[in-house]
């Protein structure tokens, strides 16, 4: 039997990217996929490949900074009483400006979906995950969030969401809810910018020499969902190439035997 056969998965920002590659890793597990985005056609057309492919999903309208989205999208599986197992949040917007070039209202917009759309989706979940026993919550965080970066609001958010990521995993440790961060470099979705510079300039400084594709991700969600990782919590999970760890030193070590 699949291990997540019977349990519940909800996914923000899975209409797209890296989410709709996390809801058909889940699906095929056995999982029920709540695909939660703001893009109800894109969503709705997730749902449809997914039941096609005998994966039991639904979709659910989720702007992530809206307490009440998410109180809704509670009600709604409260209302079935269907438990919940895994939240997945996923959803994110980039905004690769310094401190000088970025406006409040913008710097805000970019917080209150990175940072406090899983604040939000935490606070309105975590208590219907207890009550079903547990389960475990990823939040997607990013390189940015690591190690020094030349974004404000974004890297504000990734940087926040690792603090709030480890007040969540001691909060919820005795509900029995493990809560776990991941960090990617690059990667190829529609968060990256249409021209080439930004994405080849990454590349040259990760050391496995290309950008992350969506499937390379979703494992690592996977994996942090389940038994295997039953005592892992509080924890932040590189998923870069080596960008961040080893990145500086690969291109001196190159450019050393260059020369």
């Amino acid at each position: 039997m699949p291990e997540f056969e019977g349990k519940t998965v909800v996914i923000t920002g899975a209409a797209g990217g890296q989410g709709s590659e996390e809801a058909r890793l889940f699906g095929k597990h056995g999982a029920h996929v709540v695909v939660a985005d703001v893009n109800e056609e894109k969503g709705e057309a997730l749902v449809e490949e997914l039941s096609a492919a005998e994966v039991s999903a639904e979709f659910a309208a989720l702007d992530v900074s809206s307490e009440s989205d998410w109180e809704s999208v509670r009600a709604r599986l409260e209302s079935r009483g269907e438990g919940l197992e895994v939240l997945i949040n996923n959803a994110g917007t980039a905004h690769r400006f310094g401190l000088m070039e970025t406006t409040l209202e913008r710097y805000n917009e970019v917080l209150a979906i990175n940072l406090a759309g899983p604040f939000l989706g935490m606070k309105a979940l975590a208590p219907l995950m207890r009550d079903s026993g547990g389960g475990s919550i990823v939040n997607v965080g990013s390189a940015a969030g690591m190690t020094g970066h030349f974004s404000a609001a974004y890297s504000s958010s990734k940087w926040g969401l690792r603090g709030l990521s480890k007040v969540a995993a001691m909060e919820f440790a005795p509900w029995n809810i493990r809560v776990n961060s991941i960090h990617p470099g690059i990667v190829n979705t529609a968060l990256v910018p249409g021209d080439t510079r930004f994405p080849a300039a990454m590349t040259k400084f990760t050391p496995m020499g290309r950008p992350a594709e969506p499937d390379d991700i979703a494992p690592v969600a996977l994996f942090l969902s389940s038994a295997a990782a039953s005592f892992i919590t509080g924890a932040d999970l590189n998923v870069d190439g080596g960008l961040v760890d080893l990145g500086i030193y690969d291109a001196v070590a190159k450019e050393y035997a260059r020369s």
